[in-house]
């Protein structure tokens, strides 16, 4: 590994801290502020209490910072590099219902994040990454394709059945949303590169990842709103990692490793990384409610 290849990818795994710890901060805030409604407002009125509501607001600043350093982690290395390492956002999601909201964490969900944080680190030092030319036009179409034709299915699916289902249906596909926008934003980022800003404007991938981006926060905020925390949060934070590596393979020709014996190191990693994950949401409180008294901002 050569020193420029060294410092993009220790600049891309400091910002895809970054962008987790973003991402804790933001879910946490729009939880709170979407679940806080005491009249269930609904459509419109429902938009105008978030919108309304502080900790909404700070959810969705943190929303872009996230946006941010994810943007410049993908445009320094790969996404089976970066797209792994947001599982992190759950041990600082814990770390924030201690800090910030006081709870009371079980001793299991310190160790599960634990094993997370192992598990990351292995996958991070068994893995490395190759990838082949800039991807075709063409190489895109069957796995968006296949992104838009599951999705659509998922959300009918989550139209209906228990808060919980609803919440994991919608939760699997804003995870699917947000992996495609990855790869979209990597390639918006490669064409800042090569042709600037202005020849970004020119490009389709860039109007994609738009159109991508709005809906995977119309069902990031209806996982949040339709049902609990635990439900969405395990979906996305389990499937988002695992559907990021597929089409960092499918699209640009990405590898975890330069031998089959290293490749299967990083996979074991990787899948110890999201049953870890799992336990660790399975032992978080189950509501974000205060143990001493309401956070700060909320409305």
């Amino acid at each position: 590994m050569t020193r420029s290849v060294a410092l993009h990818d220790a600049i891309a795994i400091t910002c895809a801290l970054l962008t987790a710890l973003a991402n804790g901060i933001g879910v946490t805030a729009q939880h709170i502020a979407s679940t806080s409604s005491t009249h269930h407002e609904r459509g419109w009125r429902f938009i105008y209490f978030l919108l309304r509501h502080p900790l909404w607001l700070v959810g969705w600043i943190a929303m872009g910072g996230s946006l941010l350093f994810q943007s410049l982690a993908l445009h320094f290395a790969a996404m089976s590099l970066v797209q792994p390492l947001l599982v992190f956002e759950l041990v600082l999601a814990l770390v924030l219902r201690r800090v910030w909201l006081h709870q009371a964490v079980r001793t299991r969900a310190w160790t599960a994040s634990l094993v997370t944080v192992v598990s990351l680190a292995i996958f991070l030092v068994a893995t490395t990454r190759s990838s082949g030319p800039p991807a075709h036009v063409l190489r895109w179409f069957a796995p968006g394709a296949w992104c838009v034709g599951a999705v659509a299915v998922l959300v009918m699916a989550g139209l209906k059945g228990t808060p919980g289902r609803r919440a994991a249906f919608f939760g699997i596909a804003t995870a699917l949303l947000w992996a495609l926008e990855a790869a979209y934003i990597k390639e918006c980022t490669d064409v800042i590169s090569r042709s600037g800003y202005a020849g970004l404007l020119t490009r389709w991938p860039f109007f994609a990842f738009i159109v991508c981006g709005v809906a995977g926060l119309v069902c990031e905020q209806t996982a949040l709103h339709v049902g609990p925390l635990r439900s969405s949060q395990t979906a996305i934070v389990i499937v988002d990692p695992i559907v990021s590596v597929l089409l960092g393979a499918w699209i640009f020709g990405e590898r975890l490793g330069v031998t089959w014996a290293w490749r299967l190191v990083a996979a074991a990693a990787l899948a110890a990384t999201l049953v870890s994950a799992w336990a660790l949401i399975a032992a978080m409180p189950a509501t974000m409610e205060s143990s001493v008294g309401p956070p700060s901002l909320r409305g």
